[in-house]
């Protein structure tokens, strides 16, 4: 929404900024006061609590070890998957790499449904085998434990390895490597001393990444982890919704954004370092088929580790809720359309799936227009007239969801911003959220845009108005879909900021099935898996849509 370079540019960045000062600095502001300020007196003492009181001292370090180790795991599993589809072709493989992205996009409520259906005492496995051994309890017992947590991270990660060092491996020029190989380099050396210098700014980036995920964990925690573990995330839930400890809460807060702010500068600074191009055409040029058994063995080996780390527990949810005592069945799929007494809730858990829809619709509007004008404001200002305001318009993208809910209910329960008994505070939270998506979107569509073009039409006697609709609006309108159904997907899916500021009744499908899978019964159980399937397929085929409509692979993520 480029109106005119100069002279509208300011007109353009009131929108958004007016929204991040009123929606994410002013709650940011009360979670720094409440937790710094006691009665009126600058006080430090609950921030020193955190590191001196051995409880809170534990989850500081549960939290950092379990995503150190998770980092750890994610690298050892993704970085041969990444060598694979970097160096070899083989059919099926544009289609595979799309459906590896799919783990990565889905609500953590879901991930942690997946792994209940697949390993859980009612999980697919446990099913299998306890039929195959007649046994009355389940054999595999991990539920509630460390490598429930692991696994799923590793499962939801996994992605993020393979495409930041994937894409940066195919782009790597053979020419070093094969001049080694000459010179009586074995394969070792030349990985060690060639190919692995030229890879590690990639795979710092990508574990740096992984492991801000990690150390930021909520849903997999909160749904897995079950009440022994809890990361700094999950304690805040703790602290504010059940102990009702709400200076302790902005305290966590406090450190939880102090930390996030530190690793996605050194996160934005190694990212820099990998956006090389080294050879446009290599990723065809240096690619080969499957020719020997060695080339077999790996590539089968890494696609099966694929499809049992990424696909089973995918197929294990929808198998899981189309499995009844009677056998096969759209029992709970129905279900779901009753209000039963045996419901958690007091409408029928569909009002859970109208009321995610209507609160996307909602996120769609206004991240959409919010999302234009930023990007608008950042095409048309010189470089270092936008060099400040751009990471501050991705500031709500390094801040933790769960963070910024708790700033919600602190912040926006009084007059003039009293919205906590209000229906639009969670499609407020869900803007802020997929706001920076949907700016990173659309902007490199608005930069990609000749000067000259703008120009010609001013010169023809077009507004800017009419300079905008007639040309930049038909070059970025499939960069303004890709953008519309991520915020659409995002808030589908968001979890962390909803627990948050969602009442009993509004509640959204991620409250909906966490609360269903709280509760005892092979109803509320199954209905929770319907619920994670839906949403899962929503989210999957939103997805797939945005691979498919993206130019290029245009956009910055």
């Amino acid at each position: 929404m480029n109106l005119d370079r100069n002279k509208y540019s300011v007109l353009l960045v009131v929108p958004p900024l007016a929204f991040l000062t009123l929606f994410y600095f002013y709650p940011l502001l009360k979670i720094f006061w409440v937790s710094l300020v006691a009665e009126g007196v600058f006080n430090t003492g609950r921030l020193e609590r955190l590191f001196t009181t051995t409880y809170y001292a534990k989850t500081l370090w549960f939290t950092t070890w379990q995503a150190i180790v998770s980092t750890l795991l994610t690298l050892l599993l993704a970085l041969p998957a990444a060598f694979v589809f970097a160096r070899y072709r083989f059919p099926g493989k544009q289609l595979i790499q799309s459906l590896v992205t799919v783990p990565f996009v889905l609500p953590t409520v879901v991930v942690g449904s997946a792994f209940h259906a697949l390993l859980g005492p009612r999980g697919a496995v446990n099913a299998v085998v306890s039929r195959i051994f007649n046994l009355d309890t389940p054999l595999i017992q991990v539920d509630h434990s460390i490598w429930f947590i692991l696994l799923a991270h590793v499962f939801y990660n996994f992605t993020i390895v393979f495409r930041i060092v994937g894409s940066f491996w195919t782009h790597l020029e053979k020419s070093s490597a094969e001049a080694a190989t000459m010179l009586g380099a074995s394969p070792l050396q030349v990985f060690f001393k060639i190919t692995l210098p030229l890879l590690r700014p990639a795979i710092f980036a990508a574990s740096l990444l992984v492991f801000i995920f990690c150390f930021s964990s909520f849903g997999v925690i909160l749904i897995l982890g079950g009440p022994r573990y809890a990361t700094i995330e999950v304690e805040i839930y703790r602290q504010a919704a059940h102990l009702f400890n709400l200076p302790m809460a902005a305290a966590l807060s406090m450190v939880q954004i102090g930390f996030t702010l530190i690793l996605m500068t050194v996160y934005t600074h190694l990212q820099r370092r990998t956006a090389i191009t080294f050879n446009p055409v290599s990723s065809h040029i240096h690619q080969r088929r499957i020719k020997y058994l060695s080339d077999k063995l790996l590539v089968s080996g890494v696609l099966i580790m694929m499809f049992v780390l990424l696909g089973s527990p995918l197929l294990s949810l929808l198998w899981r809720s189309l499995v009844t005592a009677d056998g096969l069945s759209l029992t709970y799929y129905l279900r779901l359309f009753e209000n039963t007494s045996h419901s958690v809730f007091f409408v029928p858990p569909v009002k859970a799936i109208l009321y995610s829809l209507g609160f996307g619709g909602i996120t769609l509007v206004g991240a959409l227009c919010l999302g234009l004008f930023a990007a608008g404001f950042l095409s048309a200002r010189s470089k270092n007239g936008r060099s400040w305001l751009d990471p501050i318009f991705m500031l709500p993208l390094s801040t933790s969801a769960v963070t910024m809910g708790f700033g919600f209910i602190l912040a926006l329960d009084k007059p003039p911003l009293n919205l906590r008994a209000s229906m639009m505070i969670i499609p407020l939270a869900h803007t802020l959220v997929a706001f920076p998506f949907v700016v990173r979107s659309i902007l490199p569509a608005l930069k990609s845009i000749p000067k000259s073009l703008k120009e010609a039409a001013a010169l023809l006697g077009a507004s800017p108005f009419q300079a905008w609709k007639a040309v930049e609006l038909p070059i970025i309108r499939r960069a303004t879909v890709v953008g519309a159904v991520f915020a659409l997907t995002i808030s589908l899916g968001e979890f962390g900021a909803t627990s948050f500021v969602a009442t009993p009744q509004t509640p959204t499908l991620p409250v909906a099935i966490y609360r269903f899978l709280g509760q005892p019964g092979a109803l509320n159980y199954g209905q929770a898996m319907a619920m994670s399937s839906l949403l899962m397929m929503v989210t999957a085929c939103g997805f797939l849509f945005l691979e498919k409509f993206r130019i290029g692979g245009m956009g910055e993520f």
